[in-house]
Order: structure tokens, then C-alpha cells, then sequence
């Protein structure tokens, strides 16, 4: 399974949306150079006022572009950097994906998959309505969260839009992903 990225985002600041760049450096065990949500220990600032020694487990945050389409149909114009997002992707179905996957991105980064992003009404503030376009229920009244994944850097690298993405599967049974 592979596809590509498509932008990638930063912003040294808390704010809800990030602004694109050239390119973003990995670095194992923390995320994002210049990010604020780099670090061993949670950085959210939700997951901090809960417990600040907790693991940071949403080092690095990828939604598929797939999504802006399905946005944009319901009248919600979204754009890459947005919703918070590092790495943007195309043709790679992330929220399939299960626990413990590896994404090899460029020549040297990796990315560990920990679980599903749980958004949040900061969605709505950016745009009213938004956040029941990427948060529903299936048939079964199972809740569904739809604004990407996130991940643990494993390798260091540049990361630059028209990356190839490499998934590569964990061995044995396969965990699909839930809320971190």
C-alpha cells in the first residue's frame, strides 16, 4: 500500500490550523522540528491539564486529502494545514490502516501509526458544522472519526510534498486504530 504526500504543515504556536511549507524534519521520539506538538510527553493542551506525563502518542498528525473532497460536497471548504495536520496524503487510505503500522515517507523518515485523531469542537470554530462532517455513526451506531491519524516518529527526515508513502503492515493480528 502506498500513495503520496501531498503538503505538510507546521507552526511553532497553539493555534488551530498550521501553514504549509517546503518541507518539515522528523526527529525520532519527538515530531515535528519547530512544532508545538513535539515532545516525549503530551503536548495537547487537553492531554496536558489531564495528566502532563503521559506519553505523547500525536507526535505527528497525517489527514488524507480524500477528506477535503468529502468536505467540500457538504459545502465545507478545508485546505491542507487547516485542521492541524503535518503531513497531508493522497492515496493511502489512513484510517485503515492498523495500530503499530509503519509509514516510510521519503528517503529516510518513519512513522509509527498509534491511533485515530479525536477531533474536537475546535473544529467547529473554524468552520460552524464541521466537526459532524468528520465525526458521525456508522449502520451500527458505532462512532466514526474521519480527521486522520496520528503517530510516533520512529526515523528522523525531511518530509516534502511529492513523497512517496510506503505502509508497511505489522505482523500478526491486526488492531484497528481507535482514539489516542
Amino acid at each position: 500500500m502506498s500513495g503520496i504526500v501531498t503538503a505538510v504543515s507546521s507552526n511553532g504556536e497553539y493555534t488551530f490550523t498550521k501553514p504549509n511549507r517546503d518541507s518539515i524534519t522528523l526527529l525520532a521520539g519527538l515530531g515535528v522540528v519547530g512544532d508545538v506538538h513535539a515532545g516525549v510527553t503530551v503536548k495537547h493542551r487537553s492531554r496536558v491539564a489531564q495528566d502532563p506525563t503521559q506519553p505523547n502518542l500525536r507526535q505527528v498528525h497525517l489527514i488524507h486529502e480524500e477528506l477535503f473532497a468529502e468536505v467540500r460536497a457538504a459545502g465545507f471548504e478545508v485546505a491542507p494545514g487547516d485542521l492541524g495536520e503535518n503531513v497531508t496524503t493522497s492515496g493511502i487510505d489512513l484510517l485503515g490502516l492498523p495500530v503499530g503500522t509503519l509509514l516510510r515517507i521519503g528517503a529516510d523518515a518513519v512513522l509509527e501509526v498509534t491511533g485515530l485523531r479525536n477531533p474536537c469542537l475546535q473544529i467547529d470554530n473554524f468552520r460552524d458544522g464541521l466537526l459532524k462532517q468528520v465525526v458521525g455513526r456508522d449502520e451500527a451506531g458505532n462512532i466514526v472519526r474521519k480527521a486522520g491519524i496520528m503517530s510516533i516518529v520512529k526515523n528522523g527526515g525531511a518530509v516534502r510534498p511529492g513523497d512517496i508513502i510506503r505502509a508497511e503492515l505489522p505482523s500478526g493480528p491486526h488492531r484497528p486504530l481507535q482514539r489516542v
